[in-house]
């Protein structure tokens, strides 16, 4: 797929799982279910899909995935599964390797989003995994990042950015930021604080990198918020407001952790929004 002068790709960088009733809130199982049913310990399916844009000139990747640094018991709790795919070897298979990387957009510090941002060496040393690469982030985020409540603290490890402050590789914008003629920023404050989603656009054709926003498929109804979400409320009018431009300007929303549908159109009806279209964006 092209957007403007970028061409667009898929890049799986792996599996893992988290409990289904975290991840769709007040909506009760029996519905939630039939899309995505549930492990003997209430998990379900999930992926960490980024995307590469290639313009020739430039290599921009939107997040990083998990990374490898977890301990094992952390891979155990989230079933972490690199066995098809890593964020490396999917750069790999389209003969990009990690110094080729000129950019890389993060939509926020949690530890499934940026994980792969750093790396442990042979040495055991913590190393920067795109040594060429400028990243990117929100200046309030990198804020409540560094200083998170009891709540969300668990979803920043440090180690995963820190490195790159350090090394003034980590670049702070503020609001819809137009990072050149088909890429900008949008920030929203439901999932966490300005988390910022990417819009790909040319005018004629849209990707909408939601994030969190809509992690899944599965969440394009109003109802279906996560409970990981900080300001829920916040959430529900975030969705309403993109989800109808996204009908109404026929735009892609790319779903970041949706194992099985990574891209889809949106349709409205009188019992609310619905994936109207499955959108193939190559691997």
């Amino acid at each position: 797929m092209e957007i403007g002068d970028y061409k667009i790709h898929l890049i799986r960088t792996g599996l893992f799982r988290l409990d289904g009733g975290a991840m769709f809130g007040v909506v009760p199982k029996p519905l939630w279910s039939r899309s995505n049913p549930a492990d003997d310990a209430n998990r379900i399916q999930m992926c960490t899909n980024s995307l590469l844009l290639d313009n020739g000139k430039k290599k921009i990747l939107i997040d990083t995935g998990m990374g490898h640094k977890l301990s094992n018991k952390m891979n155990e709790i989230y079933a972490v599964d690199f066995s098809e795919n890593t964020l490396i070897n999917s750069l790999n298979k389209l003969n990009i390797k990690r110094e080729d990387i000129t950019d890389v957009l993060l939509t926020h510090l949690h530890f499934d989003h940026t994980g792969g941002s750093t790396y442990y060496d042979e040495d055991k040393q913590l190393k920067i995994t795109f040594p060429n690469a400028t990243h990117y982030v929100q200046d309030k985020h990198l804020e409540w990042a560094q200083n998170p409540t009891e709540r969300d603290k668990a979803s920043f490890i440090t180690n995963n950015f820190e490195p790159l402050v350090e090394n003034k590789m980590l670049k702070t914008v503020k609001g819809e930021y137009k990072f050149d003629d088909f890429i900008s920023t949008i920030p929203v404050n439901g999932h966490t604080r300005d988390m910022q989603m990417i819009k790909i656009s040319d005018g004629e054709n849209t990707i909408l990198y939601a994030a969190d926003l809509l992690p899944m498929s599965a969440h394009v109804p109003l109802p279906y918020i996560m409970g990981y979400d900080l300001f829920p409320l916040i959430t529900l009018e975030e969705k309403r407001k993109h989800l109808t431009e996204a009908v109404e300007k026929d735009r892609i929303i790319f779903f970041e952790h949706d194992p099985f549908t990574p891209a889809a159109k949106i349709g409205l009806s009188d019992k609310g929004f619905f994936i109207k279209e499955s959108f193939v964006i190559n691997d």
